[in-house]
This record gives structure tokens, sequence and C-alpha cells, in this order.
């Protein structure tokens, strides 16, 4: 089992990114996706939820209105859309498999001017 989260960086304030997270060895489309983040010195917080089946998606407040959780199941792939992002979403981000121990290595996001 894999899990390859890639398209962090280094973006200004109200900057875009596009996180994908590639996965193997497991029925991807039965699972519902998960992306978390970590910042320094901080709690692993969710930042967002996507169902295997018909894609419902759920956020965290901090988030809503600004990221899109989208998932290709064709392709094992789970991506998070981030726009107007903020110097407070600088984090390491994760992807994880609901209900499994399968976790990403993560990607740094870096949001500075």
């Amino acid at each position: 089992v894999q899990l390859v989260e890639s398209g962090g960086g280094l973006v200004q304030p109200g900057g875009s990114l596009r996180l994908s997270c590639a996965a193997s060895g497991f029925t991807f489309s039965s699972y519902g996706m998960r992306w978390y983040r970590q910042a320094p010195g901080k709690a692993r917080e969710l930042v967002a939820t996507i169902t295997g089946d018909v894609g419902s998606t759920n956020y965290a407040d901090s988030v809503k209105g600004r990221f899109t959780i989208s998932r290709d199941n064709a392709k094992n792939e789970v991506f998070l859309q981030m726009n107007s992002l903020r110097p407070e979403d600088t984090a390491v981000y994760y992807c994880h498999a609901i209900r499994t121990s399968y976790w990403g290595r993560g990607t740094q996001v870096t949001v500075s001017s």
C-alpha cells in the first residue's frame, strides 16, 4: 500500500496550489479519503473529507469556501485544490484512507511573501 502526496511548494498569500495523492495497493474506490495538515508545534488537523462512493465532501471551517477536495477513481488519485491561501495554511499536508492505517509521507505547503 502506498499513498504519495505531491504538489506542495512556496506560494504567496492569495495564491493557489493543487495537491495530489496517488494511491496504490488497495481498492481505492472503496475508501473515503481525507486530507490532514500539521503545522510546526501544532496537532494534526483534519482539512477535508471525500467519500468513496458518491464523492460527498466535508471541510474544516477554516478552509471552507477556499479549498476543494476531489477524486478520480479511475486513476486512484485524490486532490486538494487550495485557493486564496493564507500564511496560516502553512503546514505539511497528508492524505489518509479512512478506517485504515494508510498515510502518505506528506507534502510541505508554505504560504509567505
